[in-house]
């Protein structure tokens, strides 16, 4: 099963590194490319907060889940929580025996201490892909499936200012009990192309972000750094970007799309936020 594990580690940055990169040192740092391989974990983990993203597509048989060696645990749950969002075909996760079948959209949070996790797709025609987030975890929640009639709705924005957009709150805490990750999905209206606009702050957790619908042809250009400072960095379908606590993070793509928010860190208030007033970005 090691074969099947590609890893990578890219370590924190602080503003004033940001502020000096190019075009290819941005995305080599905060990019992340290539989510979905056939029959292949794909991890990348952050050193903010320690912060996990993947993504496995299973296209043959189920697999199962296991502990990168970077990570040095007996099993990949053992100390962590995980977050799973289907962005594909249906699927179906089991973990220690309990069968959870996602179908496109749907979430599943596995608590710590979850040991035996497999992936599969239901059709071969059209395989699962499902996204994953992981964080550091010291209390075991119990596991639970997140429909999408379960979410917790929001509507935002307007088509006058182009941010037009429905908020699905998944995997939070006024839904159910994590230690500190939060994941949800954002859905743009037709017309509208703008994420998170007023962009915001906040300094007690980090994101990453996770776009996909996004048309062929078609592209988002994702906005970081700080308010004074920013930088973009541009991105196909399914393709994430990981989002420093100091940074902000907002998008604009040249049709509507959607993306996945995944947050962790010390707090878990999800309108904890430092909004940047627009006209104050530079």
């Amino acid at each position: 099963m090691r074969d099947k594990i590609a890893f990578e580690s890219r370590y924190a940055s602080s503003p004033n590194e940001a502020k000096g990169m190019n075009t290819e040192e941005l995305r080599q740092n905060f990019l992340i490319q290539d989510l979905f391989v056939a029959n292949q974990f794909r991890w990348t983990l952050s050193f903010f907060d320690r912060y996990l993203t993947g993504g496995i597509m299973p296209a043959r048989e189920p697999l199962s889940l296991e502990a990168p060696e970077a990570l040095k645990a007996a099993y990949f749950l053992e100390r962590r929580e995980l977050g799973i969002i289907n962005v594909g075909g249906p699927g179906r996760v089991v973990a220690d025996g309990v069968v959870y079948d996602l179908e496109y959209k749907e979430a599943l949070y596995l608590g710590k201490g979850t040991k035996d996790v497999q992936f599969q797709s239901l059709d071969e025609s059209n395989s699962a892909k499902f996204y994953l987030n992981s964080t550091p975890a010291g209390h075991s929640y119990p596991s639970r499936k997140i429909a999408r009639n379960e979410a917790e709705v929001v509507e935002l924005g307007s088509p006058e200012t182009a941010n037009h957009r429905v908020i699905n709150k998944l995997i939070v805490n006024s839904i159910l009990p994590t230690n500190q990750l939060q994941m949800g999905m954002t859905e743009l209206k037709s017309g509208s192309v703008w994420n998170t606009m007023p962009a915001h702050t906040h300094d007690r957790r980090m994101e990453v972000y996770f776009y996909f619908e996004v048309p062929e042809g078609q592209a988002v250009s994702h906005f970081m750094g700080e308010p004074q400072e920013t930088r973009h960095i541009w991105l196909q379908n399914e393709q994430a970007v990981i989002s420093p606590n100091w940074s902000i993070h907002a998008g604009s793509g040249t049709s509507n799309y959607t993306f996945i928010w995944g947050m962790a860190g010390e707090n878990l208030d999800y309108g904890d936020m430092d909004f940047c007033a627009i006209t104050d970005l530079r």
